[in-house]
């Protein structure tokens, strides 16, 4: 500020020259540059900031935790199959002798919560179909998708369970009902009678799941089930870090 007074006094005495020297000489042995020099002066870029190059950067800023963005970003669990921003089981889920007919669709969601994912819509099964080995005909390639080749089993043509669900009905019938409890009384205060029990319907047959196919990698819809019935799944995750969504065993 000093400099720049005396230059501006200068400069209305007629003694402009005189100033101009006194400012060089306040830089005398300071260059000047846009790039960073120890006791230099470093000029601003056009946009009135200081070049991205003159700011140093903290040591280890690109990492978190020592890990780079794209390990932060998170990868598949083993055993599936990275779709972009999701996962998918690369097989169905492996029922057991134990556990066959048992896998209706609130046994597979609670199976695929247990492993840190989800049981994946029509909509994301179809949009696989051509990355993932889906369920398939018997007429169908085997190298691009499941196909049962196992006579003891019988020779059928399979499909896939989704998290889609249709009705043909309405009302309770539609999507189940926790019926009406032993004992359930109405409010005395309005005057309520005591409701008649109803046995709850947790799943009801109009409620139905729909089913999915590969059909030569275009995926394609194989009707739909009722909930209460078993049926092969797999299930779908989000990247994660590390990729330990599925428990150890």
């Amino acid at each position: 500020m000093l400099v720049a007074l005396v230059a501006l006094v200068f400069s209305t005495t007629g003694l402009a020259d005189a100033a101009r020297q006194a400012v060089v000489s306040a830089f005398d042995g300071h260059p000047i540059s846009t790039t960073p020099h120890a006791g230099g002066l470093l000029l601003l870029g056009k946009n009135r900031k200081f070049p991205a190059s003159a700011i140093p950067t903290v040591k280890d800023a690109a990492r978190v935790g020592g890990k780079t963005p794209e390990e932060l970003a998170g990868s598949c669990p083993p055993d599936t199959v990275d779709l972009g921003t999701w996962c998918l089981d690369s097989a169905p889920y492996p029922v057991t002798n134990a556990e066959a007919g048992k896998n209706n669709f609130i046994w597979a969601s609670k199976a695929c919560e247990a492993e840190g994912g989800w049981l994946p819509t029509a909509s994301q099964l179809i949009g696989a179909a051509a990355r993932v080995k889906l369920e398939s005909t018997i007429t169908d390639n085997p190298d691009t998708a499941t196909v049962n080749q196992d006579p003891s089993r019988g020779l059928k043509d399979e499909r896939e369970m989704s998290s889609t669900l249709v009705t043909t009905e309405a009302g309770s019938a539609a999507a189940g009902s926790e019926g009406i409890s032993e004992g359930a009384t109405g409010d005395p205060r309005q005057g309520q009678a005591n409701p008649v029990p109803i046995a709850a319907d947790p799943l009801p047959e109009s409620l139905q799941y729909v089913t999915v196919y590969d059909d030569k990698q275009q995926g394609g819809f194989a009707g739909s089930q009722p909930v209460s019935e078993p049926q092969n799944f797999r299930c779908a995750f989000n990247p994660t870090v590390g990729a330990l969504n599925k428990p150890e065993e």
